[in-house]
């Protein structure tokens, strides 16, 4: 499957995600043509500032595989990884993050984030993973604009973002 229908069931994940009132972020990792995993943000369920679609997908990856080196396989992702999710995708040894809108878009008014892409975190870190941005950019844009007509301007399980 191209790049594109992978990072289609990261949207599919993050909407079923919205669903049921977490935040727009889906994630998948792929190796090869086997999809390991497909998740979606849990941290309203969890209570955890640190469930996000990437770190759910990279632990749930890693225990499917029973292994913590997903070195070969491909995170696909709605949205740029934050820096804590990057991290996590080359501590795990991910070859490829895959992403479509950027955490600079700025579609979540109020949510923190640190002002610094993939690229920047890859080339200060000199990780080896390739980075590739900015596909299926206008639905991966429509999939927040949706978030924001389901979640009536930007609340999630009542808490302003």
């Amino acid at each position: 499957m191209p790049d594109e229908d992978y990072l289609r069931l990261s949207f599919a994940k993050a909407r079923e995600g919205v669903s049921r009132g977490q935040l727009p972020f889906g994630a998948a990792i792929v190796k090869g043509d086997e999809v390991i995993s497909v998740t979606h943000n849990t941290i309203y369920t969890d209570g955890s500032i640190i469930s996000h679609a990437e770190t759910n997908a990279i632990v749930d990856a890693c225990r499917k595989l029973r292994s913590l080196d997903l070195s070969s396989c491909t995170l696909y992702a709605t949205c740029e990884p934050c820096p804590m999710c990057f991290g996590a995708c080359v501590l795990a040894n991910i070859s490829r993050v895959v992403f479509s809108v950027r955490l600079a878009d700025g579609f979540i008014p109020g949510f923190n984030i640190l002002d610094i892409t993939n690229r920047e975190l890859k080339d200060l870190g000199n990780a080896g993973i390739e980075v590739t941005g900015d596909v299926l950019r206008e639905e991966g844009l429509g999939l927040f604009r949706e978030w924001r007509d389901h979640t009536q301007g930007g609340k999630a399980n009542g808490a302003e973002i």
